[in-house]
């Protein structure tokens, strides 16, 4: 199997793919009397999942995208692929640092998080920001990701870090993208009461006293051996890839706490995806029109592209 770099380029059409993966075909045999070879036996990229809150360990294999991972998970555990807010990396718990984005370590195991219980909170905005950051799950549903210390939403003890917004004021949000979530709370009213429709993740008292007793679940802990990452794309077949390297990890981590700062977001994938594109932009302009033609709908402000270029091409400051 061809593996590709961050910038991996696609196979030509017609190459065999297996589990989403394209792979070069192999060498064609000479000319000649010789038995035919035996096919090459073509490697498998099975990964191991649970439910967050107890299950089996199911097996997945050939997903191509978020969407598609979902439907497998649903299909070992016989359930809807609507039932999972969104899966964590290595870990039961609810932690916003292990979530499961656009890559996924060859080794890593996935726990799936489902709709627990629906509640209500009323809210009143009595400053412009609320302290949210929202992210997704890139299937359909925006939930919290980080409260702010002090903030209106961080005095109700009810909200908390992993509850999916499934309606704003009896308005659905299902559907829509993080960045158009943290858009319309933006938008309120100051002063004016508002209700917030959240469901937060499934809850098993039961396996808490379980895992205390029988230590980590299978893929607890899990730190992937190698560097290797399946990305999971959109469109197009997801690609073996190398991990990145620190610099990049670092400047993914700037760029994605510009989202937080500018728009109430955080996308680890869409950072890294903006890291690549302002490290091909030689100003700020031509940022801008990559930008645009590519992830338009998020409308980034000017002074926020020119931080993002500069946070990648002249991350100490520098000076042109």
């Amino acid at each position: 199997m061809q593996r590709a770099g961050r910038h991996g380029r696609q196979p030509p059409e017609g190459s065999p793919m297996e589990n989403g993966v394209r792979q070069e075909p192999g060498t064609p045999e000479p000319p000649g009397p010789t038995a035919p070879r035996a096919p090459r036996a073509r490697p498998r990229l099975v990964f191991h999942t649970q439910l967050a809150h107890g299950s089996p360990t199911g097996r997945i294999e050939g997903f191509t995208n978020v969407k598609e991972l979902y439907a497998k998970i649903a299909e070992v555990f016989d359930i809807s692929p609507t039932e999972i807010l969104f899966c964590t990396l290595n870990t039961h718990k609810v932690d916003m640092q292990k979530l499961l984005g656009g890559q996924i370590g060859l080794e890593d195991f996935i726990f799936a998080h489902v709709r627990g219980e629906t509640k209500e909170v009323e809210v009143t905005k009595t400053e412009d920001a609320l302290g949210l950051t929202i992210t997704d799950n890139g299937a359909g549903y925006a939930f919290i990701k980080r409260i702010k210390e002090g903030s209106i939403i961080n005095r109700l003890q009810t909200v908390c870090v992993g509850d999916s917004i499934e309606a704003i004021n009896d308005h659905t949000i299902v559907g829509c993208r993080h960045y158009e979530v943290a858009r319309m709370l933006r938008e309120l009213p100051r002063a004016q009461p508002f209700t917030l429709r959240l469901v937060q993740p499934k809850k098993a008292f039961d396996m808490i006293g379980q895992r205390i007793r029988t230590g980590k679940s299978p893929g607890e802990g899990r730190v992937a051996s190698g560097k290797e990452t399946l990305r999971l794309r959109t469109q197009g077949p997801a690609m073996l890839e190398e991990g990145p390297s620190p610099s990049e990890e670092e400047d993914a981590r700037r760029v994605d706490d510009l989202l937080e700062s500018y728009m109430g977001i955080r996308d680890s994938e869409l950072a890294s995806t903006m890291v690549e594109a302002a490290k091909g932009s030689p100003s700020v302009a031509q940022l801008a029109q990559g930008l645009d033609s590519v992830l338009g709908e998020f409308a980034f402000p000017q002074e926020f592209v020119a931080e993002v270029w500069a946070a990648v091409c002249h991350p100490k400051g520098d000076k042109e």
